[in-house]
């Protein structure tokens, strides 16, 4: 499901993609939500952000954020206009680790992120 508010010239897009559950809040506050979304829907909806020309900030649940999307990868790689962050999992968000975790750990080492 997905709802397309638009947005007013010079504001950036909020887009939301994942669970039913994590979505619907964030509809309420006016988000362009996309439920329940697989892969190719990410994938439709990127393409779509990356061809519009619109700034957009958007919110991937950290199952699709993992999931192996090409215009994922393509929009990361070339920063920008697009802003791209994880929400942890509705269900369990305590074992939610960002993906830049790995990144600092390969270059500050593994006790860099150890609580002190």
């Amino acid at each position: 499901m997905s709802t397309h508010t638009g947005s007013a010239p010079g504001l950036a897009r909020v887009v939301v993609i994942g669970s039913a559950g994590l979505a619907e809040g964030f509809r309420l506050v006016g988000a362009e939500v996309h439920a329940d979304a697989d892969v190719g829907a990410l994938d439709r909806v990127l393409e779509e952000l990356a061809r519009s020309g619109d700034a957009a900030l958007v919110l991937l649940e950290s199952s699709l954020a993992r999931a192996g999307s090409p215009w994922l990868d393509r929009l990361r790689n070339e920063g920008g206009r697009i802003v791209i962050t994880e929400l942890p999992p509705l269900p369990s968000p305590e074992a939610y680790a960002p993906a830049v975790d790995e990144v600092v750990r390969a270059v500050l080492g593994a006790e860099a992120l150890k609580a002190g």
